[in-house]
């Protein structure tokens, strides 16, 4: 059995949102040393705030200020912190009910070592140098040996408030593309594609997932396909994507491969983007030192049928 591929994945974004007036506010507050909660109907004092009661699904939009100090309700320690955390040495996670406030908040606490952390120890506030709009305005808490409690108060209304966060989504993977995948991935390597077949319906997947997802039976029967293959169907792409060097428009198409009952997806090329058809016969375009199909040109023979790919839609 051939080892099974496995590579490091990072999927990595910047998501952008738009804030409500209540987490404009609570951010606008950070950025000026000034923490808001919320209060609801009842008198409950919420940090950090939302738009809605959890308990009554009431609007509220009451902001209060609350303390820069607080007592810590639970906590864990981190022993590797990682990329993007709050420190970059070992620190708790703690969850902090801040004074005059009746729910926690979750951040990092600086600490010499889990000895060090307890519940029902006072924190303060830090905060970082340079202050945007964020929750990372409070770079973390620290040990706070005072038991009064500190409140900072805005006397009136911030300027240039905060309407919207930029924030860097990443996850980091082991990816593995199991046993059908990389004998599919090391037939490219060769310039071949190869599918696997389902001994229950015959089909023949390409690219094989090791399963037939229509009667749910494993399957391990190779069958090299192609090279050829049919427009099945495609779409014009007008938008051009970061970090891609092609000129749009361009058409990406599904192809099915001689062969094959399934189709897969690739680019089309060696023609005008607006002649690109249903039934065109194509035939892959390698990249340099093979690998992969950079992408499919036609062949020059008379257009496929419609019958002969319809259930391949």
């Amino acid at each position: 059995m051939p080892e099974v591929l496995k590579a490091p994945l990072a999927v990595e974004f910047p998501f952008t949102r738009s804030l409500s007036p209540v987490q404009s506010a609570f951010l606008t507050g950070l950025r000026e040393r000034v923490i808001l909660g919320v209060r609801t109907r009842d008198g409950r004092t919420l940090v950090p705030p939302v738009e809605y009661d959890p308990v009554t699904a009431e609007e509220i939009g009451e902001l209060v200020h609350v303390g820069v100090t607080g007592t810590v309700t639970t906590w864990a320690w981190n022993h590797a912190p990682r990329r993007g955390q709050p420190l970059d040495t070992p620190f708790a996670w703690v969850l902090v009910k801040l004074d005059h406030a009746d729910t926690a908040l979750l951040h990092a606490l600086d600490a010499p070592g889990p000895d060090a952390v307890r519940t029902g120890m006072r924190v303060r506030v830090r905060w970082a140098e340079e202050r945007t709009g964020a929750i990372t305005d409070i770079a973390c808490f620290e040990p706070y040996d005072g038991r009064d409690s500190e409140v900072t108060v805005n006397a009136g209304e911030f300027e240039d408030p905060v309407h919207g966060i930029v924030a860097q989504a990443r996850l980091d993977y082991t990816y593995s593309p199991g046993r059908a995948q990389t004998a599919y991935i090391n037939a490219l390597a060769e310039r071949r594609a190869v599918g696997e077949r389902c001994p229950s319906c015959r089909k023949v997947y390409v690219p094989p997932r090791g399963a037939c997802p229509t009667c749910g039976v494993a399957t391990a029967e190779q069958v090299e396909v192609g090279p050829s293959g049919t427009v099945t169907t495609f779409c014009i792409v007008n938008i051009k994507a970061k970090n891609l060097d092609i000129e749009v428009p361009y058409v990406y198409a599904h192809i099915a491969l001689d062969g094959a009952d399934l189709a897969l997806h690739g680019r089309i090329g060696g023609i005008p983007y607006d002649q690109v058809r249903m039934g065109l016969r194509v035939e892959p375009v390698w990249t340099e030192g093979g690998g992969y199909p950079d992408h499919y040109r036609p062949t020059g023979e008379p257009d496929a049928e419609y019958d002969t790919y319809k259930e391949l839609l």
